[in-house]
């Protein structure tokens, strides 16, 4: 048998570019999301709608436990107002009539779990509200009593 020299390209020599995936893009937030503090969540509340003030609705947040984010804790956030020529009004972050603040993860859990506290007891008032309505003679369902007859319906 003869030597037969068969021409490889070496795998350094290999590209993958039909591999390549193609960059993805999606457009930016309205609203930028702060750097992590530990302990804290952020939230954004409203200040005002279409130009006109809701100061009801600060005090509100304020007293449920949100508490106003200063510019100078989120330099993150201020520097695209200083790159845009634009400089904050306050020490507040404010965008489009929202303002940033913080509050405690417990109190954060701790509304979260009254909330989902009130959907389930909502949820169950409906549920029965609904079977109030229930007759056994008529049962509005019938889980597990089907019966299937095929032919002459024996």
């Amino acid at each position: 048998m003869a030597n037969v020299q068969i021409d490889r390209t070496r795998r350094t020599e290999e590209t993958r570019d039909k591999e390549v995936r193609q960059a993805s893009w999606k457009p930016a937030h309205d609203l930028p999301t702060p750097e992590p503090i530990d302990g804290y969540g952020f939230r954004w509340v409203r200040v005002a709608n279409m130009g006109v003030p809701d100061p009801a609705n600060m005090a509100k947040s304020r007293r449920e436990g949100w508490v106003p984010c200063k510019a100078a804790d989120h330099p993150e956030i201020s520097s695209d107002f200083v790159a845009f020529g634009l400089a904050p009004n306050s020490d507040l972050i404010e965008i489009g009539g929202l303002v940033l603040c913080k509050a405690p993860i417990e109190v954060i859990k701790a509304r979260d779990a009254y909330y989902a506290d009130m959907t389930l007891k909502q949820a169950q008032s409906v549920d029965n509200n609904f079977m109030r309505d229930n007759d056994p003679r008529m049962p509005l369902f019938r889980e597990g009593k089907s019966k299937i007859s095929f032919g002459s319906g024996s």
